[in-house]
């Protein structure tokens, strides 16, 4: 606990991409400012997240918005797009232009457990579903648990008025407390939760490639297919070679890896961590310290 209060005093650990974009996104919707407001001119918001400050100024007054990477903030805009004949359009940048996401306006009037057929089973789509009024009852999921849980605190937020809750992203503060004690310990304790924390499980060996594609299929639809990515990667950093990944969570899971083994290696795109983790490589260098000292 100790550790997690250090690593937020020294803003070290960004704010909750998935939290601030579901807030954000109701926010866009319905032309509020209940939580907005509070993540601009930030210095611990993400790639992601500076997207979607810039979408809410100008969504009221263009039909053309450039989403970047933001493939969850894409989805719950093109949904929306589609449900409230919006009739805009979405500039796809880098990896995001790669991936093969569903493009049919139909989906707004499917039930969430077809929604989740998606993508490789993304629950983006579902969860656009849930923000923009589906009340079905959903399954047991870590996200779409959180976009009801995001949908009733704006709700509350707007009938007491006042501001939004801000919350830094648990994912990361787990996997940066459970390094921590890695290195400090030489044993580790953590348990891969949701999808985002497949990269980091994997890297220190705490779940299979086979185990990771049967619990989360939707790893094969990300910035890469992580399922392969993060073999391919670990195979680099045991032979000592470029960590080519373009994708931020292998990123940042080999990073976290070579800090441990004391590997030497370079970083083709030592930027693209800035998606989710703009802090992360003065992270490692504190760490790297703090163990030390």
């Amino acid at each position: 606990m100790q550790d997690r209060y250090k690593l937020i005093e020294k803003g070290l650990i960004p704010l909750s991409k998935y939290w601030s974009i579901r807030l954000g996104f109701l926010d866009i919707l319905n032309n509020t400012k209940f939580f907005i407001p509070l993540i601009e001119g930030r210095k611990d918001v993400g790639d992601d997240l500076k997207v979607l400050i810039r979408i809410s100024k100008e969504w009221q007054n263009k039909n053309e918005h450039n989403v970047g990477e933001a493939g969850a903030l894409f989805r719950l805009l093109q949904f929306a797009s589609w449900k409230f004949n919006l009739d805009k359009k979405f500039i796809k940048k880098k990896t995001l232009k790669e991936r093969k996401i569903y493009d049919n306006p139909d989906i707004v009037n499917w039930p969430i457990m077809k929604l989740l057929e998606l993508d490789n089973n993304t629950p983006q789509w579902a969860s656009a579903a849930i923000l923009t009024g589906n009340e079905e009852k959903i399954p047991e999921n870590f996200f779409l648990n959180l976009s009801k849980e995001a949908l009733n605190h704006y709700n509350k937020t707007k009938s007491k008025g006042g501001f939004c809750e801000l919350r830094y992203d648990e994912t990361l503060l787990l996997q940066a407390e459970a390094f921590i004690d890695l290195l400090k310990k030489g044993d580790i304790n953590f348990k891969p939760k949701q999808q985002d924390d497949y990269c980091f499980a994997r890297a220190f060996n705490l779940i299979t490639k086979e185990e990771g594609k049967k619990k989360w299929p939707e790893l094969e639809g990300h910035e890469s297919n992580r399922l392969e990515e993060m073999e391919k990667q670990i195979n680099n950093l045991c032979n000592e070679k470029e960590i080519d990944s373009k994708d931020h969570r292998v990123v940042q899971s080999i990073a976290m890896l070579a800090l441990l083994k004391d590997k030497k290696v370079k970083f083709s795109y030592l930027d693209c961590v800035s998606k989710s983790w703009p802090q992360f490589w003065e992270f490692l260098k504190f760490v790297n310290k703090y163990i030390k000292s």
